[in-house]
């Protein structure tokens, strides 16, 4: 867990070191991604899987390279189970209009969480609006923990999926998902997973978790945007239609026998795919399984704890979400100052933080605030980082309060 490894963390932000607490939006860089992409560039770029060249060889090979590494990371049975889209919304808007909604009829219902990301919420919505459906919505607890005998009195004969997020975005929550899919499952309900802010932080077993869909962006776990993954069971894969046309999901096209489609995984990956990116995830998975999924949530939860206990020492200090189970997010409120003016002092400072409502208004709503201060750790950060955190929020304190 070499600081080292990631160049951007050498720099200063108004004259002080950077401190980079906004990890639950997008992760810093290795050097072996920053590597990775650069030596495709300049050393075999080519389109994939069209050409027999030698360039394209090697682009084919390293891009397909990936998608075992993405097999190996979230142990899914086969490499054809695991889809290159273009981030985590990318995938759950493909299941809402492949899967889902060519399977909904009015009457019918979608069951998500009040935890949920706007990404896991606004695609449910527009195929519920489609086809006459519901959406239904898991309570939760003022910790921020799923209400899951509420969860289980949801489920009935109508309920055709549902999409829960592993962890929240917003308060860190863990949630049970193996409890979650066996209730599901034991009424032949299929689960999707948003795994977006799982993945960064702890080992991920579609097998273990028996998932119908996973979903989760590469620029979270320390890759570059514009890539993420959708993983699905073959047997419901197979029986979905293509959500875009073009390039490699095709096996044929005749204007008199009209198209047939490729096989999985080219089937759901129409056009010329974000290849450099792609490139860039194997590194990244390379790099973090290199270091150890475990040492990493060890570390990550040291960091938590050490935020979570030295902040209770700050006058005014209120944590947001207080969940048993939580990944290393601190979401928090502070007397008398409005979560915007708490990062726009902490940047004078060089620390970087989130605020707002975090794509999770209706969760917001829930909380009765209007948004939130968000502190998010990754196995990078340091104690020191974290005390110089504490003492800009004393000074904003004592700035506002003149």
């Amino acid at each position: 867990m070499n600081r080292a490894d990631f160049p951007i963390l050498a720099r200063q932000v108004h004259g002080h070191p950077l401190v980079y607490f906004d990890n639950a939006a997008t992760t810093q860089k290795p050097e072996a991604v920053l590597t990775a992409m650069d030596n495709y560039y300049r050393q075999y770029n080519a389109n994939v899987h069209r050409g027999i060249h030698r360039l394209s060889e090697e682009a084919t090979h390293a891009y397909e390279q990936t998608r075992k590494s993405v097999r190996d990371f979230i142990n899914a049975p086969s490499e054809k189970e695991c889809l290159f889209v273009r981030s985590t919304t990318d995938a759950i808007n493909l299941v809402a209009q492949s899967f889902a909604r060519p399977r909904l009829q009015a009457g019918d219902e979608i069951v998500i969480s009040h935890l949920e990301h706007h990404a896991n919420i606004v695609p449910w919505q527009i195929v519920c609006e489609q086809a006459g459906a519901k959406l239904k919505i898991i309570p939760i607890n003022d910790a921020g923990e799923l209400c899951f005998d509420e969860y289980r009195a949801l489920l009935n004969d109508r309920t055709r999926l549902i999409a829960i997020g592993h962890v929240s975005n917003a308060l860190g929550t863990i949630n049970p998902i193996e409890k979650i899919v066996e209730a599901a499952h034991a009424r032949d309900i299929p689960v999707l997973v948003d795994g977006a802010q799982a993945a960064p932080h702890m080992n991920i077993d579609v097998q273990a978790l028996d998932c119908d869909f996973y979903a989760f962006s590469s620029h979270k776990i320390y890759g570059p945007t514009s890539i993420g993954v959708l993983y699905g069971k073959e047997k419901w894969l197979e029986a979905m239609p293509p959500y875009q046309g073009g390039g490699d999901m095709i096996a044929s096209v005749s204007f008199t026998e009209g198209t047939t489609y490729n096989v999985l995984p080219a089937k759901f990956e129409a056009g010329t795919p974000a290849i450099a990116e792609a490139i860039g995830l194997g590194a990244a998975i390379a790099y973090l399984q290199n270091i150890g999924l475990d040492k990493i949530q060890q570390r990550e939860q040291a960091l938590l704890n050490y935020a979570t206990n030295e902040t209770a020492k700050l006058p005014g200090f209120t944590p947001i979400g207080t969940a048993k189970e939580k990944a290393s997010i601190l979401s928090f409120a502070l007397a008398g100052v409005h979560p915007h003016d708490i990062a726009t002092i902490l940047d004078q400072y060089g620390i970087a933080i989130r605020s707002g409502h975090h794509c999770a208004m209706p969760l917001m709503e829930r909380l009765g605030l209007p948004a939130t201060a968000r502190a998010s750790f990754s196995f990078y950060n340091t104690e020191a980082e974290i005390d110089t955190f504490i003492m800009a929020l004393a000074k904003t304190q004592e700035f506002l309060a003149r």
